[in-house]
């Protein structure tokens, strides 16, 4: 018997695009048969490394998030604007989400995350009450340890590896797709039905 097909996942909680792939991936995997593998990245680091800092560019932000409700509205997701940003400044949340992942229910707490972060304006970097929430409190103490920092920077290098420059990115293989709009075609690619 083959292995089900693979997307893996790289997102970074702190990308407003992330929202939308966060919300939308897991269902629509489940659907097309194919497994999901949440990787959790630093893509801050890339994107200064790259010299392509968001809130440096207020034009394209106004863009982004009216891009981004208008996309939330398409998908049927919660949208209320005025949400704080940038979140995360030590990138806790996101060293959570790697503990999460690498334990089996990341799909949970990036979905809270979120849904807290663009529904409610509770900004990610204090996650204590979503982890209780979802009955993980551990979780706090093991995204603070090396371990946990270790892995994000290896995600982080394996995304620099691979090529990857922003959030949400799925990789099938060694193949890229970039951005939300990019997911149905991810999932198809990974089942063999749009060859590159």
């Amino acid at each position: 018997m083959y292995p089900a097909p693979r997307v893996d996942f790289f997102f970074f909680i702190g990308s407003l695009y992330s929202y939308l792939s966060v919300m939308r991936v897991g269902e629509a995997a489940r659907r097309a048969g194919v497994q999901v593998r949440w990787r959790p990245f630093n893509l801050r680091a890339i994107m200064i490394e790259q010299n392509n800092i968001p809130r440096n560019h207020p034009v394209k932000m106004k863009y982004a998030w009216h891009d981004v409700e208008r996309r939330a509205r398409r998908h049927g997701l919660p949208f209320k604007a005025g949400m704080p940003y940038p979140v995360d400044p030590d990138g806790l949340a996101n060293r959570v989400a790697v503990v999460a992942a690498d334990a089996g229910w990341c799909e949970q707490y990036a979905a809270a995350t979120y849904r807290a972060w663009f529904v409610d304006h509770q900004a990610p970097g204090d996650p204590a009450r979503i982890l209780a929430s979802l009955g993980h409190p551990e979780a706090l103490a093991q995204a603070q340890a090396s371990e946990a920092r270790r892995r994000f920077d290896d995600e982080t290098d394996a995304a620099r590896r691979l090529g990857i420059f922003g959030a949400p990115t799925f990789v099938v293989r060694d193949e890229i797709f970039w951005g939300d709009d990019r997911l149905e075609d991810a999932l198809e690619n990974a089942r063999g039905r749009s060859p590159v």
